[in-house]
């Protein structure tokens, strides 16, 4: 089969930059690796056919330094970007200039990016499209009486979230009317702070409901397909530290109703390449929050139990490819867990930058890491703390457990302080191996250690 592209340059770095150049290897394609100075002896540099100095460590720098990455891929004769996740990967602006220099931007297009980056406007458009949403405002609050209004409608407790948030910037919860005033003006600072826009809107919070989030992928020939259901609900502070595929708590006739209903809604919308919609599952019942326009952190769960690479398949599709298969050629087959391993103390979370002395990757069955860590190699202290992502997969989730436990006890990251503790902890919990968690259960697992 003739390769859609010749070479692609990754615009990102650390296990992303390796994943996509790995999969572009196994593809015939030629990779060019773009790098900060901090990053001059990363993995995905060494691996790489090419690599290109793109600026000094800090990321605005370098790897938001849209004019040099552009300029490393003209210089290299690369026809496509990927982006990986993270710095300019939802980006509307960035995809429209890579288009527009002649280039394939290997993602959704600039118009769903941007729809979906508004949090207001990728739930106007779900909601016109029939896909559940939390109640809540219709769109963004004009002012605090507005938001007593809504408030009173939908009944506390309330969440005041910013319209061009993430990562729980910009989100405060008012259990009372009292609380709401304080909630409203910590939630608008906060999000002019973090995102240069003050626009919140407000919306019932679930007191203990489940992140759910499915993988979806859609070519150019109007195919849509989803690869079932994640469960993120163990977080720390909106960042999530453990994934499953799928959830314990959720029928296959759950997954189906729901699959259907969201792939029929990226057909009408026309969206394509690899996109992924988050839900709070709560009592049976869904309600979307967000989408992701991107390749997500947690992708390999759903690689484990549906076999298949995304990553090749965003490439092909970038490519005009069409998907080649349907819902009904989609086979789920046993459980898998991901263990996000950062470079942060267990206990504080402060971060751990440094030189790892000894890296030990575990191994066997069902077995896989995800990582850019090397014996010798500097964690720089400029970007995100993620080093590592330990996927395990066996038939039944007690011996994904199983299996993640002894994986954990193999993997030796010396140096720096991780997160490894912690992970080994959770899975020998009972309430965990019971599945019976929310989105709130980490927070109190954590305290309670501490």
């Amino acid at each position: 089969m003739p390769r859609p592209f010749s070479k692609v340059l990754i615009a990102n770095r650390g296990e992303i930059a390796l994943r996509v150049h790995r999969a572009c290897q196994e593809m015939g394609i030629r990779t060019v690796a773009v790098h900060s100075t901090a990053d001059a002896s990363a993995m995905h540099v060494r691996l790489a056919d090419e690599s290109v100095c793109i600026g000094p460590p800090p990321a605005r720098e370098s790897y938001l330094n849209v004019a040099a990455i552009l300029s490393a891929a003209t210089i290299t004769g690369a026809e496509a970007i990927h982006p990986g996740y993270g710095f300019l990967s939802e980006n509307a602006r960035f995809a429209e200039m890579v288009e527009a220099h002649g280039l394939t931007f290997i993602g959704p297009t600039a118009e769903h990016i941007r729809m979906m980056g508004d949090k207001i406007a990728a739930k106007d458009a779900m909601r016109r499209l029939g896909v559940p949403l939390v109640p809540g405002s219709l769109g963004a609050l004009e002012s605090l009486e507005e938001a007593r209004a809504v408030a009173e409608q939908v009944k506390y407790p309330v969440l005041i979230k910013a319209a061009a948030g993430g990562g729980g910037r910009g989100m405060k919860v008012a259990r009372h009317e009292d609380e709401l005033e304080e909630a409203w003006r910590v939630a608008r600072t906060e999000a002019k702070a973090a995102f240069g826009d003050d626009s919140v809107y407000l919306e019932k919070y679930l007191d203990r409901p489940r992140h759910i989030e499915l993988q979806v992928l859609a070519d150019t020939h109007g195919n849509v397909v989803h690869f079932g259901e994640r469960d993120c609900s163990l977080q720390r502070r909106h960042q999530k530290l453990v994934e499953e595929a799928g959830s314990p708590v959720l029928s296959a006739a759950e997954r189906d109703a729901l699959g259907a209903q969201v792939t029929q809604a990226l057909r009408q919308l026309g969206y394509r390449n690899a996109g992924t919609l988050e839900f709070l599952w709560q009592d049976g019942q869904f309600a979307f929050i967000e989408m992701n326009t991107r390749l997500q952190v947690e992708h390999p769960v759903t690689e484990m139990v549906c076999g298949v690479d995304l990553v090749r398949e965003q490439i092909r599709i970038a490519g005009g490819e069409a998907l080649g298969y349907g819902q009904e050629d989609v086979r789920f087959s046993g459980h898998a867990i991901e263990c996000r391993i950062t470079a942060e103390d267990p206990e504080s979370f402060a971060p751990s930058p440094g030189r790892v002395s000894t890296y030990h990757a575990p191994g066997g069955l069902g077995v896989r890491v995800d990582s850019a860590l090397y014996s010798g190699y500097s964690v720089p202290p400029h970007y995100d703390s993620l080093v590592a992502k330990l996927v395990v997969h066996a038939p039944t989730r007690e011996g994904a457990i199983a299996r993640a436990r002894r994986a954990l006890d193999e993997m030796v990251v010396d140096g720096i302080r991780t997160t490894l503790p912690l992970h080994r902890r959770i899975m020998d919990d009972p309430e965990f191996q019971s599945g019976d968690y929310t989105i709130h259960w980490l927070e109190r697992f954590v305290s309670r250690a501490g």
